[in-house]
């Protein structure tokens, strides 16, 4: 019989739709952003050590308004350094925002940016270092870090797949300018769909704010903000002043409801996912598969199945295995693998994908397997044994 392994499974529990339904029940419910967003925005930034959140409806959405922020800083544009290996809105908004999006190849043993290539590209141009902590993995170091802060370069962490994952024990997305979360089904916190963009910097908070819902001046909390554009603008009804073109990516209270429900689990199901990976690691061949990932500050996303050499046959048949046993899997890790083969991309940088052979090395041989608190130890005994089989 098959293993039959999803991706994803229980992701969503009996007991956070129960809240979700008891709001409903109320005689007359609010729907729209209120009470529960901002109660889940002030209890995610406690988790996370930061001042600021702000929840829209989408970890893309995140991203874009992330970067549309920084246009605000950046008129003029410039570059900013992006990996080949992330989900399409983080290069996409750089791309939309008009800034040039400058390329580093991966490090094998976190999947992202090679820091020191990194810090390679910085030149007179570069605005900002956006950051993906791929699949749970912490992809930042001291001296990135360090280098960032000497020569005033905005960081931007994407930790989209990584929630609770640490550097220095400090959590991921509390180092940056700005960090963007995902909330999608997949991931280790679900709204459904959904995502938070957090800060420390109290005036990108308010323009995060204003972007989130048409530029409206009047979505500041900053009393002080709100009352210097009524002076400037005294020709204007205070309710409708927007201070620049925006967008509408607001989210939901059923979103704050079930993001406030499966906070409080968060933790612990990272240190179950955190637990099941290990056991991954420990019985999968290690002479044909990579296991030497970079675990310290981890918070697994799923199981990382990389081959240590190019052979397409060999991966050929262990895509065929895992297909028999109903294993799903996705090819070349976050994003579907080298971001530079896309059709989008390749439009405007030809064959520069040639370039980047580590990340080319996932986009073929790399893959993930899904990873959740409730998987049983003895299916994961039963997965290696498949894949060793091969």
């Amino acid at each position: 019989m098959a293993l039959n392994l999803p991706l994803m499974q229980n992701n969503i529990l009996r007991e956070d739709l129960d809240k979700i339904i008891s709001h409903l029940s109320q005689d007359d419910p609010k729907l729209t952003q209120g009470e529960n967003v901002k109660m889940f925005e002030e209890e995610w930034s406690e988790w996370l050590g930061v001042k600021y959140s702000v929840f829209v409806n989408s970890g893309s959405s995140a991203n874009m308004l992330t970067i549309a922020a920084l246009k605000l800083k950046f008129p003029e544009g410039g570059e900013v350094i992006v990996p080949p290996l992330t989900w399409i809105s983080d290069i996409a908004s750089v791309i939309q925002l008009g800034f040039k999006p400058i390329f580093v190849d991966i490090d094998p043993y976190h999947l992202g940016m090679d820091n020191n290539k990194v810090i390679e590209k910085i030149n007179k141009n570069t605005r900002a270092v956006f950051l993906t902590h791929v699949q749970g993995f912490n992809g930042l170091s001291d001296k990135l870090l360090d280098e960032l802060n000497n020569r005033n370069i905005i960081l931007i962490e994407d930790v989209c797949e990584s929630h609770g994952a640490t550097h220095n024990n400090k959590k991921l997305g509390s180092f940056g300018w700005a960090s963007n979360f995902s909330f999608y089904y997949a991931h280790h916190l679900s709204t459904i769909e959904g995502g938070m963009i957090c800060t420390n910097d109290e005036e990108l908070y308010q323009n995060f704010r204003m972007l989130r819902s048409h530029g409206l001046v009047r979505e500041s909390s900053s009393e002080v903000f709100r009352n210097n554009y009524k002076k400037k603008y005294p020709d204007l009804n205070p309710q409708f002043i927007f201070s620049f073109p925006a967008y509408n990516v607001r989210n939901t209270e059923i979103g704050g409801i079930l993001g406030r429900s499966q906070l409080i689990k968060l933790d612990q199901n990272n240190i179950k996912r955190n637990e099941n990976n290990s056991l991954f690691l420990s019985k999968i061949n290690s002479k044909r598969f990579q296991t030497d990932f970079r675990m310290e500050g981890s918070s697994n996303y799923a199981f990382n199945l990389v081959t240590k050499t190019a052979d397409f046959n060999f991966t050929d048949r262990l895509m065929d295995k895992l297909k028999s046993e109903k294993i799903e899997f996705r090819r070349g890790s976050a994003g579907g693998g080298n971001q530079l083969r896309q059709p989008y991309l390749k439009s405007l940088y030809g064959d520069l994908y040639k370039n980047f052979p580590k990340v080319d090395h996932i986009h073929y041989h790399g893959f993930y397997i899904g990873n959740f608190p409730s998987l049983e130890k003895d299916k994961i005994e039963k997965l290696c044994k498949i894949i060793n089989s091969v």
